[in-house]
């Protein structure tokens, strides 16, 4: 398998395809697997890179790993774009992946050159963050009930994604992803929702960004969406699916961010 020493630990990678660089960061449960249907349709025209996130899947949790933050795993996305002589690329960030890629822009502006934000969950942007926070603690404890980490990564998945997206997985994709709870529900949930940049942080980002939000996807993930493309002077596009479309609408997907891709290489080439 092949992997990369990145920022403290191990990180397995899959890269396909040529052009122009493009890395996919993924959300909860981490897995480079997440993405496989979208890259395989953008190979054509782009170097692909997805990876595991530290802890989860293919990638170790590195010894005495008990917690992480946004800086870390913006850290990670760095250092591997620099590890494998891929900066800047562009990034795709969903969920949690795309707080990440947020993060990237800030502080890590000569790794990027452009990204496409997909549904970042900014709780704290909410107008009423508990009931979210609420819905989502008890999905988890209903899963933890019945039948621990495995268990609650399941009931998680079907309630942000959608039961289709979690019955239709690749099986070795689903195992992996159900393998992933303890660091999901141990090291990772609420290290990144509270994430929020002030306005002129958000205001100074000067690489291009793309701001989507699935029609199938819950309210509040429209809302955060919103607030933060209007901060990024930009405006917030829908895309068919729900909060993962890689996974249920990955050509409607493609046919929404290639266009955008195009447009950064095309800039790139005439800089």
């Amino acid at each position: 398998m092949p992997s990369i020493a990145v920022n403290g630990a191990s990180i397995y990678y899959e890269r396909r395809g040529s052009g122009p660089s493009l890395l996919f960061i993924s959300g909860a449960t981490g897995d480079a697997g997440h993405f496989e249907r979208v890259a395989d349709l953008l190979a054509d025209e782009f170097t692909l890179v997805s990876y595991d996130r530290r802890g989860n899947s293919r990638s170790p949790a590195p010894a005495g790993w008990e917690s992480t933050s946004t800086d870390q795993q913006a850290d990670d996305a760095a250092a591997l774009l620099a590890g494998l002589g891929l900066a800047p690329a562009a990034v795709f960030g969903n969920s949690y992946g795309a707080i990440i890629a947020l993060d990237l822009l800030i502080r890590h502006r000569e790794a990027v050159r452009g990204a496409i934000l997909h549904e970042p969950p900014l709780i704290s942007v909410l107008q009423k963050p508990e009931q979210p926070q609420a819905a989502v603690a008890a999905v988890v404890e209903q899963g933890m009930q019945a039948g621990g980490p495995p268990a609650a990564v399941e009931r998680f998945i079907r309630f942000a994604a959608g039961s289709a997206n979690w019955e239709n997985l690749d099986p070795g994709l689903r195992e992996r992803m159900s393998g992933n709870g303890e660091t999901l529900f141990g090291v990772e949930m609420g290290k990144f929702e509270p994430y929020r940049p002030d306005d002129a942080t958000l205001a100074a980002i000067t690489a291009p960004v793309q701001v989507l939000v699935s029609e199938e996807s819950a309210p509040f993930f429209a809302e955060a969406a919103e607030w933060l493309a209007a901060r990024l002077g930009v405006q917030a596009e829908r895309t068919p699916g729900t909060h993962t479309p890689q996974l249920d609408h990955p050509r409607e997907l493609v046919s929404t961010i290639r266009p955008f891709l195009r447009e950064l290489n095309a800039a790139a080439t005439a800089g």
